[in-house]
């Protein structure tokens, strides 16, 4: 479990998921007979009525996918913006420095899948969604089809049934009033699209 005080959580489904959709390039955690294991994969997500999944796939030599297949509970974490935070923005004091961020976490059982077709589908869904980024997007489909199956060969997917998310968005919460406004300033001002990101969260809880 990730330490979340009250402050900090955010409860509402639809803010989660949309992180994740959001932030999908995500990190695989699991345990297996040689400790904890984690793989950094882009994900998609899939919604069946109440039920949230989570899919992806795996390189077939992948050690994980061993520990995959024994089953239990696995951690999909998506990191948002984040950003160091100066206590000389602050109206009030003393103070030390810290880090707003936001991040999610998703529980789940897992299930290994190696259905050709399902892997096709989904890495059609999976490039797809990003290809749809450029003037003039890749196919999968337009792969000849041999080379197409010997890569299908050579990973193995998964899905996750999510039980459990957990959003955690530190954004000064714990702060004063006064300090806040000071520190989206800041954030604003800064090149860097993280931080202005981590401003852009903030001004959406301010109260109105």
């Amino acid at each position: 479990m990730v330490y979340l005080p009250p402050a900090f959580a955010e409860k509402r489904p639809e803010i989660l998921i949309n992180h994740i959709e959001r932030y999908d390039f995500g990190l695989l955690v699991s345990q297996g007979e040689a400790g904890l294991v984690a793989s950094h994969i882009p994900f998609l997500t899939e919604r069946g009525g109440d039920q949230l999944h989570l899919q992806g796939h795996l390189a077939r030599p992948n050690p994980q996918v061993a520990d995959l297949a024994r089953g239990g509970e696995v951690l999909a974490i998506f990191h948002g913006p984040h950003a160091y935070i100066s206590p000389n923005w602050y109206e009030t004091g003393p103070s030390v420095p810290t880090w707003n961020y936001a991040d999610v976490h998703a529980y789940g059982t897992v299930q290994l899948i190696e259905d050709e077709e399902w892997l096709r589908r989904f890495l059609v869904r999976l490039s797809d969604r990003h290809e749809t980024r450029n003037p003039v997007p890749w196919r999968m489909q337009d792969l000849p089809e041999p080379y197409a199956q010997a890569m299908l060969k050579g990973i193995v997917g998964f899905d996750i049934a999510v039980t459990r998310l957990e959003g955690k968005y530190k954004l000064s919460q714990n702060r004063p009033t006064a300090d806040r406004p000071g520190v989206i300033k800041e954030l604003e001002a800064r090149d860097d699209g993280e931080p202005r990101a981590v401003a852009r969260l903030m001004r959406e809880r301010e109260p109105v």
